[in-house]
């Protein structure tokens, strides 16, 4: 269908409009957290910043998206539980970002804003049968939708949070998720989508200069949960429920990046014998540093890859069935090589002559929010 002119244009200025609004309130949200305590202290390896940096920045994000949306989009049932539950993450990772709340009431609550927003109607009902031969097209979850979909908002909300550990990675990923998400809605005339999107993708644009490196202050828990559950929430939207074949493949290409990060999180805490909950330095962005990359290039290089991977997704939703899944498999065949070189020349970097592991730099500042299914933040408050 043809792009419709007015869709760009409330699209263009509900972006225009929570860009300024993050922009304008983040100074006024930086002193705020100083006030409440609110301040990332450098402590444990994980964290490279040698001064107190304050958090809680996700505050700005969100007064931009939600003041975007409340102006620009027609408030339905489905966005209203979306709404709602939202607070209620921002509610949790502010008090998180203050006082360091434990692993697991975290996680009931992540379950619980969930919840809200799947009883209001943002369910995955249906999904595409990989399966192109099979005379069933797609698969009717029935009463599993509601526990696939709460699996899918906490995993998303969780897997945003964990790649927060670079200044200005999960806040440009996360652009870069809304972005392809905008286009892809642009391209099969969903307006209502596109315009949460643009929100999104404004919010976090307004807020990117503060927050790249020498990053000013830190988006925190409010943050980084904040975008993984709104992009969870608008993907059930604006993906699961609007494609064939390909509504499986896309939301796990335009989410390629964190999702990745982390399943090999927790498969390689699993190996070692050590709790999914438990923090280390074995993320994709810290492999990088130790590798010998700058934060910047770190970064850059982490955008490139979440680029590519949204690009992807857009071209699978303009090719036919056949060509989208030979295109879906030499991406995933691409992936696994890329992998394995990537892992490969981290282990030998690591190393040492005579078997010894190099110790990584501390001259590299790094965001202290490291955290997975409410893994517990270990720098003083």
């Amino acid at each position: 269908m043809p792009i419709q002119l007015t869709s760009i244009g409330l699209t263009a200025a509900a972006l225009l409009t929570a860009a300024l609004v993050a922009l304008i309130s983040t100074p006024v949200v930086r002193s705020l957290a100083f006030r409440v305590g609110a301040v990332d202290v450098p402590k444990d390896s994980r964290r490279m910043h040698d001064h107190p940096i304050p958090r809680m920045g996700g505050l700005a994000i969100f007064f931009g998206f939600i003041l975007s949306v409340l102006v620009f989009q027609p408030l339905s049932p489905e966005l209203r539980g979306m709404l709602l539950g939202s607070v209620v993450i921002v509610i949790l990772g502010i008090l998180d970002d203050i006082f360091a709340l434990p692993a697991m009431p975290k996680f009931i609550v992540q379950i619980g804003a969930a919840l809200i927003a799947v009883l209001e109607g943002n369910r995955i009902d249906f999904l595409s049968n990989p399966n192109i031969f099979s005379k069933e097209p797609f698969w009717e979850l029935g009463w599993l939708s509601i526990p696939i979909t709460v699996l899918w908002i906490v995993g998303i909300t969780n897997a945003v949070n964990l790649i927060d550990g670079l200044d200005g990675l999960a806040c440009g990923v996360s652009t870069i998720s809304s972005m392809t998400m905008l286009v892809i809605a642009l391209i099969v005339a969903e307006p209502d989508v596109a315009i949460l999107m643009a929100a999104l993708a404004g919010a976090c644009i307004g807020f990117l200069p503060y927050n790249l490196n020498p990053a000013k202050i830190f988006m925190g828990d409010t943050g980084a949960t904040f975008l993984g559950y709104i992009l969870a929430v608008v993907s059930i939207q604006g993906l699961f429920k609007f494609y064939a074949i390909i509504s499986f493949a896309v939301p796990f290409l335009m989410l390629g990046l964190p999702i990745f990060d982390t399943c090999f999180a927790i498969l390689r805490r699993v190996s070692r014998g050590q709790s999914p909950m438990k923090p280390d330095r074995g993320h994709i962005h810290h492999r990088l540093i130790d590798m010998g990359f700058s934060q910047k290039q770190a970064v850059a290089v982490l955008y490139v890859i979440s680029a590519i991977l949204g690009l992807s997704a857009v071209v699978l939703t303009t090719i036919g069935v056949v060509r989208a899944m030979l295109f879906l498999l030499a991406l995933c065949t691409a992936g696994a090589v890329a992998g394995k070189l990537f892992l490969d020349r981290a282990n030998t970097s690591g190393s040492e002559p005579g078997g010894r592991r190099s110790s990584p730099s501390h001259t590299t500042q790094i965001a202290g929010n490291d955290n997975f299914f409410g893994e517990e933040d270990r720098s003083d408050k």
